[in-house]
């Protein structure tokens, strides 16, 4: 990497001493007594520093290193100068505490908490600290003239250098989308890249394509068009996006991976490794890996590994601006992402630089030119470079910026361009992006978080028209403006989430993170793995971000060797244990821990300079009183700890407190009292109103805060006098959003005249027993729960209005039978004009949706047509369990009419017994695709999803039975339970169709779909039939000649219907190439493997065939072609499922691809893999006396039936009573379960490729040999040959298998053995390593006798659970030593006394008695 040249950031550090030491609390409280010459100096000392400032970083960006020096000892001194003044603060704050009582409400030795703040003392101390600093200062100014620092006039203006002025700011998110334009000027690269993914979809290798390219080419946003390329998306089932960076940690990046998928908390305690490969095991994924620069093969390697389990058409798109790492991962499908054409780099920077179209004079665009050449094709260059620009009006300025901009080159990169516009920043807006080197690359940053830690650190400037949080979020939009930030996001939660949910997160691009580490250097700390025995932790390290495990003991052994001055800490990761050398953690001014402790691990004491404290989703039960002498503490984060019951009852003291957040503590039963002393207070996201009394807060002390943003209050019933409470609430100008919640519903007219100011946007009400609510039109979201008595939402006498309404949620409104009151009838007057979504459940009183005014719609040639439409926004609407609704209008007169919802894009209806349609729809006009229009009939002309279930009364999808009703726009249509259903609409575009329980006659609709169906589940009732023809196939005969294109299905899931057996199926042809799941269910007409359709069916990936009664297995007709050349049907076959199929004898050859397949209830199975020779020598052993006969399997044929399923892993027989053995088990199997299997007596693994084991006998130990393949015999009937890979297994029920040895393979890591199975004992494998067992599971086994006496089998046991095994007199010795460390035991009595419990003698005297003790436990 180029080496950056970046001023630092100084200026903010010295002006922010300047401004601590004139702070007016000093000499209020006369903390400087006997310091006051000292002082005086100081303050006019600083000046002088800062006039020079500004050369000296010049001189610094020129290389000069004496300048460079100074710079950094002014930056050595001014952080100590800020700790003295931040102690001489403090003490200014102790003293206010104590003038106001708090001593004495502390109720303990304070002495203890205050050590060195007696004033005698405290006045040696920091007049020695303020001696040295001021000694400092003066060398420093001595050095100043040495190196002939001079002063510069612009400081006047930089000393209170603000923001940019707000016309600037206002402009900031509408310049330009950079998704927009990247879709236009990548187009042809996001297509290429399509189609090479596509086109892999038959490849069962692993595909990787990488994109190489320069940094800030736009690799990374190439790559998420391409995510969310709507081909893509229903291409790939599976999508997961992880970002990389530097460091490539197999398991971290795995673990990533994991995490970014919908199953995250599955199976944590797992390896990485292995959680991945069970996520990918079977799916077609696209997994995006962004920035990735490892070179080392061997880590890939590994990771591919896993990936290589995934579906076939699998691929994992990376980028990189290495093409060597596109080699290492060795593909042939790189693409070179090439610069980006002039006329869109010239568009990216016109839109920068320039606000609008009447601000682009003349000469400066005559100069965008030269500035295009510079950006080399980088959009990120030209947006870093527009953006500086935006700030210069003259010609000069922008000659300027030319001549300091070095032309992109290969080996620079565009790091020039960067570092100019960083330099181009105003001190302060330098200081606070350079902090956030803090953050791991491509890190989620939420925004107001990160104001907050820009605050607690002193970065922002205070201003007298704004507040510190105002002036934050100005520098963060033109931080934003300028794309030091990006990906810009804001999140709002889901509707039914209750919790604190409004946030913005943004992410920094990798380049411009090496900026603001160049800048930081040691003084910033990442580290997201446990950092190497390498010295981590410098004596200059200020800010810290941990994320990796055991987090407490890293930072534990670093502080005890070091000493830095910390001021900021954020653990990522939890904290389980206890922190040491807490006394070094005293310049703290931000801190961020998850505990998973019930305490609090640090001292206040130690903690006084601390501005902000996050404690989110900690287990603490109460934080310590003495925190309240957190005096400078400005946020204070608790949300999410659950097991938290109380707040610090002295928390009035705390009056910096700027922010508290308080929700998802469902603990909390009050507040602590004297909360009006908090006048900062700004946040307060949950007020829990207490029963009434001097320990607890009452609603009324929050009158006189200027709370904004969100606040809930909870237990309303305890607020006495609610009415002008809960009003003074609704009008504080600041709020945003206000819950009330009631713990049960009562008696109230709280909000029967409640009408909040214009500013609230959101109301959340829970349990509020009025009839009725006041007039909330200016509301944006109205959320409604549990309101039982509520009867009408509104009462008004005029005409109105909810011009702003976008959100409406009813939820459990039992009493709801009208939506509103009024003395007219409106007719033409739209209540809800910009409604978007709504919500109703669960109110069992309400008819109808509310009156629809009527409305002109486009009818053809020109005319109108009158239709009725309540909500002509509205994109979601959700209906559920709704008992008495049956109608689309209130007023009964409009039943009949036409109703429009134009907008509607979802809709659900569920558990509405009483409808019976839905509403007439009137005629629209729909464009034709050979141009011009025609006229169809829909009320929903927009939808694209329709959910429809348990609708017992539904029976028509037009309200007048009008033909050609159409859904021009549907896409996903479920119907579930709507018995009296027996047709389907028109809808072009449908792709996914789920019918469930539905009628026989639906699936006479459903042809009218295959051409543009992905997605089929048919799974119909059953009735009798007639005619096969008539209704075994959903395609009708006359129509099958219409066939000839390729069907896009790829999931059909059918029940009592099918496109395949019978004499009215289709003929096998390449229709159905596409599908890759497809379950069969209550087929009776299936009857023979149709092994010419599985011919057909290329693509196909799982199969499940359910509840076939009458299937048998032998072959209609069977083909003469070799096993070998039938095996080749359903290649890419890797999940297989046979379940309740009660004639089923023989299994077709299942293909080389399978990984899993479950055989459940197949009562007459005779066998899986093969024929089974040699069963009839095999059976007759069972008759034989003598135990040590050995007696052998016939051999198998020598041909390829004996290598079946080379990749099975996972195979479950149950209740397959028939079978009499399991040979050829593959070699690759890890999971074997085998459950009420009654006639099994043998279990053999695959021997062709492996060492066959000599013949031994049940008494035999020898070694086991290997021998020739040709010479080998199989094992004795008494001894079960497991596959060598086996993971788990397990045995139930099977009370025909012959009795012997069962050998346990190494890598066994969970055996389950339950009821009767003849086996006599558990074994190792001779000459091979132990299995180490994470689980032993022994149940009703009366014939298991003996276990391992091995100590390494029992090492690693979580479970262990042995009862009614009578013929296990004891467990082995070693398994006895281990029960103290079992966490999970279920045995029986017997077992348990012998426990070895750990020797533990209160004297000498004891231990003869133990000993003797513990000798009788072993014999007994």
């Amino acid at each position: 990497m180029v080496e950056l040249v970046v001023t630092m950031a100084l200026r903010p550090l010295v002006a922010m001493l300047r401004d601590k030491a004139s702070n007016y609390l000093l000499d209020q409280y006369n903390v400087m007594e006997g310091m006051e010459k000292q002082h005086m100096i100081l303050k006019r000392r600083l000046p002088i520093i800062l006039d020079v400032i500004t050369d000296a970083e010049e001189q610094a960006t020129a290389n000069r290193e004496g300048a460079k020096a100074w710079l950094q000892e002014l930056k050595k001194v001014a952080y100590e100068a800020n700790e003295v003044f931040d102690e001489f603060k403090y003490e200014a704050l102790r003293r206010e505490a104590r003038k106001n009582g708090h001593y004495k409400k502390l109720g303990f030795d304070v002495i203890k908490l205050f050590p060195t703040h007696n004033r005698v003392m405290f006045r040696h101390r920091m007049g020695s600290k303020l001696s040295r600093i001021l000694e400092d200062i003066n060398v420093l100014i001595a050095e100043m003239h040495d190196f002939g620092l001079r002063q510069t006039l612009l400081v006047s203006n930089q000393l209170r250098q603000t923001p940019v002025s707000k016309e600037w700011r206002q402009t900031d998110y509408v310049i330009i989308d950079p998704q927009e334009i990247a879709s236009r000027s990548r187009h042809e690269d996001k297509n290429n890249i399509v189609d090479i993914l596509l086109g892999e979809a038959s490849n069962a290798d692993l595909a990787v394509v990488p994109i190489v390219g320069m940094g800030g080419l736009g690799k990374t946003t190439l790559a998420q068009l391409i995510y969310n390329e709507p081909e893509i998306q229903k291409h790939f089932p599976l999508k997961l996006w992880v970002c990389v960076s530097d460091i490539f940690d197999v398991n971290s990046v795995a673990k990533s991976i994991v995490e970014a998928s919908p199953k995250k908390n599955d199976d944590t305690d797992k390896p990485a490794l292995d959680r991945l490969q069970k996520l990918v095991s079977g799916q077609r994924y696209l997994l995006v890996l962004d920035d990735v620069w490892n070179r080392e093969v061997h880590k890939w390697e590994r990771l591919k590994v896993c990936l290589q389990h995934g579906g076939i058409g699998s691929a994992v798109l990376t980028t990189t601006r290495d093409k060597q790492v596109a080699g290492i991962m060795g593909t042939d499908r790189t693409y070179n992402l090439n610069a980006l054409k002039d006329n869109f780099i010239k568009e990216i920077i016109l839109d920068r630089a320039f606000s609008s179209e009447n601000k682009k004079p003349p000469k400066l665009l005559k100069m965008v030119g030269e500035i295009v050449e510079r950006c080399r094709g980088s959009p990120l260059a030209a947006t870093a470079l527009g953006s500086v620009l935006r700030t210069k009006t003259s010609v000069e300025e922008w000659k300027a910026v030319s001549s300091r901009s070095s032309i992109c080159t290969e080996e620079t990169g565009i790091l020039p361009i960067l570092k100019l516009s960083y330099n181009d920043l105003p001190a302060h807006m330098k200081q606070c992006f350079a902090f956030c080197a803090i953050f791991p690359k491509d890190y989620k940053i939420n925004v107001e978080k990160l104001i907050q830690l820009w605050i607690a650190n002193g970065f922002i400037p205070e201003q007298e028209e704004d507040s510190l949080e105002t002036v934050g979020k100005h520098i963060f939009s033109e931080l934003a403006s300028r794309s030091f930030f990006l990906d810009i996001e804001e999140f709002k939660g889901d509707m039914e989430d209750q919790q604190y949910c409004f946030r913005t997160t943004c992410k920094i691009h990798d380049l411009m993170h090496d900026i603001a580490m160049s800048v930081m250097g040691k003084e910033c700390v990442v580290a997201i793995k446990e950092p190497s025995q390498i010295e981590w932790l410098s004596d200059t390290a200020r800010h810290l971000f941990l994320s990796c495990e055991e987090t407490q003991g890293i930072l534990n052994d670093s502080l005890e060797k070091k000493s830095p001055a910390i001021q900021t800490l954020v653990c990522d990761s939890p904290i389980r244990s206890s922190m040491k050398h807490l006394s070094k953690y005293s310049s703290l001014h931000a801190l961020k821990l998850c505990l998973r402790t019930e305490s609090f691990l640090l001292k206040p004491k130690y903690l006084h300079h601390l501005r902000y404290l996050d404690l989110s989703e900690s287990y603490i039960k109460a934080l310590p009183e003495d925190i309240s002498i957190l005096y400078n503490l400005q946020v204070l984060d608790l949300s999410n700890c659950y097991y938290l019951d109380r707040l610090p009852m002295q928390m009035k003291y705390m009056t910096s407190l700027c922010h508290l957040y308080t929700h998802g503590c469902p603990g909390l039963k009050s507040m602590p009292p004297g909360l009006e002393n908090l006048t900062k207070l700004q946040t307060l996201t949950v007020f829990v109103a207490g029963v009434p009394g001097l320990d607890c807060s009452d609603v009324v002390e929050l009158q006189h805060l200027n709370i904004g943003g969100q606040l809930e209050l909870c237990q309303v019933e305890n607020v006495m006098e609610a009415e002008a409470k809960v009003a003074n609430l609704g009008n504080k100008k600041d709020l945003r959003e206000l819950t009330l919640r009631w713990n049960s519903v009562c008696n109230s007219k709280l909000l029967e005249n409640f009408e909040p100011h214009g500013e609230l946007q959101i109301l959340k009400i829970h349990s509020y027993g009025g009839e009725c609510m006041g007039m909330l039109q200016n509301m944006v979201e109205i959320h409604l729960f549990h309101c039982e008595g509520l009867q009408i939402l509104f009462r008004c006498s005029a005409i109105f209005t909810f011009p702003k309404l976008k959100v409406l949620m009813l939820e459990h409104l039992l009493g709801f039978v009208r939506w509103w009151e009024i003395d007219e009838r409106q007719e033409e007057h739209t209540i809800f004009p910009v409604l978007e979504k709504l919500f109703i459940s669960n109110c069992g009183k309400l008819v109808a949706l509310p009156e629809a005014p009527l409305l002109q719609g486009p009818c053809g040639e020109g005319g109108y047509t009158l239709v009725h439409s309540t909500f002509p926004a509205l994109k979601v609407l959700k209906m559920k369990n709704l008992e008495s609704f049956q109608r689309w209008d209130a007023v009964k007169e409009t039943q009949g009419e036409q109703i429009l919802f134009p907008c509607l894009v979802e809709l659900s209806i569920e558990k509405c017994p009483k409808l019976t349609a839905l509403p007439e729809a009137p005629l629209l006009e729909e464009p034709c695709s050979e141009g011009g229009y025609t006229l169809v009939r829909s009320a929903f002309p927009a939808l694209k999803v329709l959910k429809m279930e348990y609708l017992e009364s539904f029976q028509r999808w037009d309200g007048d039975a009008v033909e050609g009703t159409l859904f021009p726009q549907l896409e996903k249509l479920s119907v579930q339970k709507c018995p009296k259903m027996i047709d389907l609409p028109e809808a072009p575009k449908l792709s996914v169709l789920k019918i469930k329980d539905g009628r026989q006659e639906i699936s006479d609709f459903v042809d009218r779909y295959l051409p543009s169906l992905t997605n089929l589940i048919l799974k119909l009732e059953n009735t009798e039939t007639t005619s096969e023809v008539e209704h075994t196939s959903i395609v009708p005969v006359d129509s099958k000649e219409k066939w000839n294109q390729k069907s896009p299905l790829e999931v059909m899931k059918l029940r009592y219907r099918n496109l395949f057996f019978g004499s009215g199926a289709l003929e096998p042809c390449d229709y159905f190439v596409h599908l890759e799941n497809l379950e069969i269910d209550r087929c009776d007409v299936l009857v023979h493997w149709p092994e010419n359709v599985f011919q057909s069916l290329v693509s196909l990936r799982t199969l499940l065939i359910t509840n076939c009664e009458n299937l048998t297995g032998y072959a209609q007709a069977p083909l003469e072609p070799l096993a070998s050349e039938r095996s080749e049907h359903l290649r890419g076959l890797e999940c297989l499922y046979l379940q309740n199929c009660p004639s089923l004898v023989e299994m077709f050859n299942v293909p080389a691809s399978l990984k899993k397949m479950v055989i459940d209830r197949c009562i007459k199975l005779e066998s899986i893999f093969s024929k089974q020779q040699g069963m009839a020598e095999l059976v007759q052993v069972s008759s034989s006396s003598e135990a040590d006969v050995p007696t052998a399997v016939s051999e198998l044929p020598s041909s390829p039936m004996n290598h079946f399923c080379p990749c099975l892993e996972y195979l479950r027989l149950v209740g397959c009573e028939s079978l009499p053995a399991v040979l050829n088990l593959p070699a690759s199997l890890k999971t074997l379960g085998i459950d009420g299997c009654s006639s099994i007596q043998v279990l053999s693994c695959q021997l062709g490729g492996l060492q066959k084991p000599e013949a031994t006998t049940s008494r035999s130990r020898s070694p086991i040999m290997p021998q020739p393949l040709a010479a080998a015999t199989a094992p004795t009937a008494r001894e079960h040959l497991l596959p060598p890979h086996l993971k788990r297994l397990i045995i139930r029920d099977c009370v025909g298998m012959l009795g012997g040895t069962l050998r346990l393979p190494a890598p066994l890591k969970g055996l389950r053995i339950i009821g009767n199975s003849g086996l006599t004992s558990l074994e190792c494998l001779s000459g091979e390593h132990p299995p180490s067992l994470e689980y032993l599971d022994l149940e009703k086994s009366s014939t298991l006798a003996s276990l391992p006496n091995e100590p390494q089998v029992y090492s690693s046991l979580g479970y262990l659970e042995i009862r009614a095994c009578p013929a296990i007199k004891k467990l082995p010795r070693c398994l006895q030593q281990q029960l103290g460390s079992i966490d999970g035991k279920n045995l029986d009595a017997c077992y348990k006394v012998t426990e070895f419990k750990s020797l533990k003698p209160k004297t000498w005297k004891e231990i003869p008695r133990l000993v003797r003790e513990r000798r009788q436990a072993c014999r007994s």
